[in-house]
């Protein structure tokens, strides 16, 4: 009897957290042929900044990108534009991720997730500006920043990696 009494305190649990996640939403969403997106926040720090959670409920799209950082994409292989500009790299990979989600009918409203890495930690503060702008009004997706040894080109200093959600084609 001792695992169903487990799994009943978990199932529980799991229903009180989801009541209280469902109190706490940043933002309606967006919401259409059933899909819904949902931002949350649960420190205050957090707001603005970025989702500390987001919710996709009922099918979508789900659209990947690998890392997008400076790479020229018309330049040879680890061609980097802006070598030594943290703000130009940035703006660059940001313009960058816009064209590839444009290209799958997505936009940076449908932005669920962003991994930011960075060379300097340094550039922190330039990254959230960054971010922010070219989010442009958007709501902050969930975020996670990681200060790394290294990119995959040298001179590379920003590298962005996003996950987006559309309602289902």
């Amino acid at each position: 009897m001792e695992v169903p009494v487990r799994r009943l305190a978990g199932s529980c649990s799991a229903l009180l957290l989801s009541t209280v996640l469902t109190a706490h939403a940043q933002t309606p969403g967006a919401s259409s042929a059933g899909f819904e997106k949902k931002n949350y926040n649960y420190s205050e720090w957090t707001k603005g900044l970025f989702s500390e959670v987001v919710t996709v409920t009922h099918p979508g799209k789900m659209i990947f990108l690998a890392g997008v950082g400076a790479e020229d994409e018309s330049g040879g292989r680890g061609t980097i534009r802006h070598v030594g500009d943290f703000a130009g790299q940035c703006r660059y990979a940001y313009d960058k991720i816009k064209r590839l989600l444009a290209a799958h009918g997505a936009t940076m409203n449908d932005v669920v997730k962003a991994v930011t890495y960075v060379t300097d930690v340094r550039n922190l503060p330039e990254a959230g500006k960054c971010r922010t702008e070219a989010l442009g009004g958007a709501p902050q997706p969930v975020h996670t920043f990681l200060n790394i040894n290294q990119l995959a080109w040298p001179g590379m200093l920003v590298e962005v990696d996003v996950t987006a959600v559309t309602a289902a084609p």
